[in-house]
């Protein structure tokens, strides 16, 4: 992105807040809520994403683009886009001046750990200041912050919806020593808004699973996460044709097994890949080709993994598992399910939705199948969509209503609890947009998180029960965890 001012990182009405609060304000906590949310199966949303928030735009970008600067250019910067849109002496230059002569930034951020499971209207973290002078600053990073924080939020929740669903089948139909990291893959960086926006859902996703086609997420994760490709399971990719592979082999050879018998005994004869095998005529290949190259598939050092891309995915993936059962066979588990020939199974890329995913699992548990005999891919519609009840719901911020608000000040030394509460919205029926009221203490509750508000700050700030914990102070982060960690908190220690 533009590299540019860091104080310019907000909404244009926050530039003026500052004057309009009461005078002699020394302090503000604001909260970071999902209030609704608007999908029917979430109750919840995974918290993740601020340690990596924390370091690239707390830390980083602002000591780049602001603390380092030189302070007239900082001011002037400021000056030349404010003036020209807001108006001179609309706004108060000397607040710009004096963070950066401060040369940090004077705020504290306390969150829930990150892959806890947050209810509706708990508050997942909250901001304040640690210098009197600046009791500004917390709700006019509010832009900055709201912008970066849903998505990969949405997006860790989508991952481990998937991986509840596979921990359901592989339950029920595989024996308990088969991984469910790598059941499913994620597909969505071509389809993603950007490559922030990739790399944001990629590392949600490996959260819950360790096959992602998103490479930059490998250096993303080790940058952010703490964690190495070298020494533990960060990522995987996966050898596999693509079309272009596929049809400019066609017309050179004629046909299709001229390739995938060059592949299987040339290529890679000690390597698992898959082969997309829908460019012409899918069931050709599964019906009359595979069986011609039997002998190379069972002395292949690896699985050969038949990948539909087109049609009714539901119907094809699972067709194609009974089809190779039919002609490789297999074994029966401890559960007495059917598990193919390890040196071949069924993949079906980016189409798969959750609902696909349920369907896919159920129809193969029904015809005594195990659950592991497919492997399944979520795109990027997955990513930014869900279908329920008929209707598509596209996946924003307001999905589970994510906002920052401002739940309590200090004047003159004089503790304030403020809140918001709108009529308009009781009337709707609604009230989601209703504040906690001063400072929160977030408690564990029977297991779940839940919260009790109506403090002072001094009443929560170093309560031992309060698990809203100091991660980020004055520009410096204080819990750095690994991805591993936050792995094993979501999935209870089982990744």
């Amino acid at each position: 992105m533009t590299k540019m001012n860091a104080l310019l990182l907000k909404d244009f009405y926050k530039a003026v807040h500052s004057e309009m609060l009461p005078k002699d304000m020394t302090k503000s906590v604001s909260y970071f809520t999902p209030r609704k949310s608007r999908v029917d199966r979430w109750g919840h949303v995974v918290n993740f994403g601020l340690q990596a928030f924390c370091k690239i735009w707390l830390i980083d970008y602002f000591n780049e683009n602001f603390f380092k600067l030189d302070e007239e250019e900082v001011v002037k910067s400021y000056q030349r886009i404010m003036d020209n849109t807001m108006g001179k002496g609309i706004y108060d230059i000397e607040k710009v001046r004096k963070l950066h002569q401060l040369g940090y930034l004077p705020v504290e951020v306390f969150s829930l750990p990150e892959g806890a499971l947050v209810p509706m209207h708990c508050p997942i973290f909250g901001i304040t200041n640690t210098d009197d002078g600046f009791a500004w600053l917390p709700q006019a990073l509010e832009s900055l912050i709201s912008a970066e924080m849903w998505y990969p939020m949405i997006c860790a929740t989508v991952g481990h919806t998937y991986r509840e669903i596979v921990n359901e089948w592989y339950d029920k139909t595989c024996d308990d020593n088969v991984p469910r990291r790598r059941a499913l893959g994620n597909f969505d960086f071509r389809g993603d808004q950007g490559v922030d926006a990739a790399l944001k859902a990629a590392s949600a996703w490996c959260l819950s699973f360790v096959n992602s086609a998103t490479v930059p997420v490998i250096p993303y994760l080790e940058e952010y996460y703490n964690c190495n490709c070298e020494e533990e399971e960060v990522a995987f990719g996966a050898v596999s044709t693509e079309h272009f592979v596929m049809c400019s082999n066609f017309a050179v050879d004629g046909d299709e097994i001229t390739f995938l018998r060059r592949a299987l005994t040339e290529l890679y004869p000690n390597t698992s890949f898959s082969c997309v095998s829908d460019s012409y005529d899918y069931w050709n290949v599964v019906e009359n080709i595979l069986p011609q190259l039997r002998e190379e598939i069972m002395n292949h050092n690896g699985c050969l993994l038949v990948r539909g891309d087109s049609g009714d995915c539901v119907k094809i993936v699972t067709q194609t598992v009974f089809k190779l059962w039919d002609m490789f066979g297999g074994t029966t588990n401890s559960k007495g399910y059917k598990v193919l020939d390890p040196h071949v199974k069924a993949l079906y890329g980016d189409s798969i939705t959750i609902q696909r995913a349920e369907q896919i699992f159920e129809i193969l548990e029904k015809n005594g199948f195990a659950a592991q005999n497919v492997s399944l891919g979520v795109g990027s519609f997955s990513m930014h969509c869900i279908e329920e009840d008929g209707m598509l719901k596209p996946f924003t911020r307001d999905t589970f209503s994510c906002a920052i608000k401002a739940t309590y000040c200090e004047i003159n030394g004089k503790p304030y609890q403020i809140f918001k509460d709108p009529k308009t919205d009781k009337i709707a029926g609604a009230n989601f947009k209703k504040s906690q009221k001063g400072c929160c203490l977030v408690i564990k509750k029977d297991g779940k998180y839940d919260y009790i508000d109506g403090f002072n700050w001094d009443c929560v700030c170093d309560n031992p029960r309060n698990e809203l914990k100091t991660i980020f102070r004055n520009g410096e982060l204080i819990v750095d965890e690994s991805i591993q960690d936050i792995r094993d908190r979501l999935n209870g220690g089982k990744f």
